[in-house]
């Protein structure tokens, strides 16, 4: 790598490279603590704010459409905080992103409406899903090539890291709330306050607590670099085609996506009317994402910084990307996420089972955790060995047969069960220590944040519209959820087909 007036760019030192794993790697298991924190105190927070006269579907409709509107903004994050990362630095970005999602998860905590909640967490979730993009691009340009498929694993297991916390959390919640009320009182703080904060299972004390990855930001300013390959760019003018008045397209795009959550919510239209909305917001919001990028690209091929060819072979990378990602994330979030729940609802109905394994929807999201810290490490290194293309499609054969055992072959909670939820949450998962690995391999350095962002997180809006299908599902196939998961994960042998539309890019060094 050269700088703009041709003199080798410095090389990161060993040092640095550590460190700026180390902080993706906290930012991101944090992120992941953060979005299983809602699934974990959704309920308790719902009921305290509805209120007891609130009907009795009214939680559960709130408590989809905020997981819903979730996986919107961190879609809309991932193109938002990518573009930024790509104009201003990795290290500022990823500093703004860490910011946005720690400080509004603590403001949940002091919430009147159950809107609130829904909004507070859209706008946390944006930088949830831009943490993603900057972490991975930042990584990938400072790290040498034969040490990426091992980061990209790390970088992978880390949000599960925060999963399996949040799954421990939960069953140590009762002394955990103890603690901190013991810990309050000897502060200071009245007897009110405390009880406020820790009423209806600590909800709000535990989204308080949220914030405190902003810490991080300190840490990332003072010690993490700036990627030289970033650098390099914007020494020789490429970061100049940002315009921020191309944002205005992923505001129209986001809008459009949560116009389709709305259509399949119980408040929403018909299904022949939800399906036209549907296919009409899927199109504004795919051209509302890529308009930043296609803007920056014109605008780069008009300054001679970039050939025509190129900057149509990013978008095709960008929709190839997005394919990848929207069959794992619909397969994730369309089956694999209601495992916990399943066991709640099925599995521990029999109240002398119950007594037995009081704890089992957290044991349940426990072992789905440790397979999938497993599966992502295990993912990115066969993807090293063997090749990208070749380990996609294996991944996709193998999560589809794991679903169909985990549903079709278990009726009772036992040891068979977790060990079959473990193999579940190995081949899902491994697609997020994938990603990190493939995605980054793509896209050159000036577009690479956004990029991949987009590719990662559009997959997120496919992913909500599908999580909505399951409740659909259940309901045409006798309430089964089981029948339901396994219909869902079909979309998987998409995945297998897809993957050779794209380049195999093993042994090549990231696009310049």
């Amino acid at each position: 790598m050269t700088s703009a007036h041709g003199q080798p760019a410095p090389e990161t030192s060993t040092r640095d490279r550590y460190l700026v794993l180390t902080a993706a790697f906290l930012g991101w298991m944090f992120d992941g603590f953060e979005m299983g924190l809602f699934p974990l105190i959704g309920g308790p927070a719902l009921a305290d704010l509805l209120g007891p006269a609130a009907a009795a579907g009214d939680a559960a409709k709130w408590f989809g459409a905020i997981i819903a509107v979730f996986l919107v903004g961190a879609a809309t994050g991932g193109v938002l905080f990518g573009w930024l990362g790509d104009k201003i630095g990795r290290v500022k970005a990823m500093s703004l992103s860490i910011f946005t999602y720690a400080i509004f998860t603590g403001l949940c905590g002091f919430a009147t409406e159950a809107w609130h909640i829904a909004v507070l967490r859209f706008i946390a979730s944006l930088g949830m899903g831009g943490e993603w993009s900057l972490g991975v691009a930042l990584v990938n340009e400072i790290w040498p090539g034969k040490a990426r498929a091992l980061v990209a694993g790390l970088i992978g297991a880390a949000a599960n890291v925060g999963f399996l916390l949040v799954g421990v959390l939960s069953m140590a919640l009762v002394g955990f709330i103890a603690a901190a009320e013991s810990l309050m009182l000897g502060i200071g703080l009245s007897e009110q306050l405390t009880g406020t904060l820790l009423a209806n299972s600590g909800w709000r004390f535990l989204m308080i607590s949220g914030a405190f990855p902003a810490i991080l930001i300190f840490f990332i300013r003072l010690f993490v670099p700036e990627s030289k390959k970033w650098e390099a760019e914007r020494e020789r003018g490429a970061t100049a085609h940002w315009a921020n008045a191309d944002l205005g397209g992923v505001l129209a795009g986001s809008l459009a996506a949560l116009v389709i959550i709305w259509a399949w919510s119980p408040a929403g239209t018909g299904p022949a009317l939800a399906g036209l909305i549907t296919v009409v917001g899927l199109v504004i919001a795919l051209g509302g994402f890529l308009h930043p990028v296609r803007k920056y690209l014109a605008r780069a091929v008009a300054a001679n910084s970039l050939k025509s060819d190129d900057g149509r072979r990013v978008v095709r990378m960008m929709l190839f990307g997005a394919g990848l990602a929207g069959v794992a994330l619909l397969g994730t979030w369309g089956s694999t996420q209601w495992a916990p729940r399943w066991v709640a609802a099925e599995l521990l109905k029999d109240p002398e089972l119950l007594k037995l394994h009081p704890f089992g929807k957290e044991w349940t999201q426990i072992w789905s955790a440790l397979g999938a810290i497993v599966g992502t490490m295990a993912a990115a290194l066969c993807a090293g060995r063997f090749g990208r293309r070749i380990t996609y499609a294996v991944l996709c054969l193998g999560s589809l047969a794991s679903a169909l055992f985990l549903y079709q072959g278990n009726d009772a909670y036992g040891t068979k069960f977790l060990v079959s939820v473990f193999v579940l949450g190995a081949m899902t998962a491994s697609f997020y220590g994938f990603f990190p690995l493939y995605l980054p391999e793509l896209f050159p350095t000036a577009v690479r944040a956004t990029g991949q962002g987009f590719a990662f997180n559009f997959g997120r809006i496919l992913a909500a519209i599908g999580g909505l299908q399951t409740a659909t599902l259940m309901g045409a196939l006798g309430g089964s959820f089981a029948k339901a998961g396994s219909v869902v994960v079909i979309v998987y042998v998409i995945g297998v087909f897809i993957v050779w539309l794209g380049p195999e890019t093993k042994g090549k060094p990231l696009p310049e």
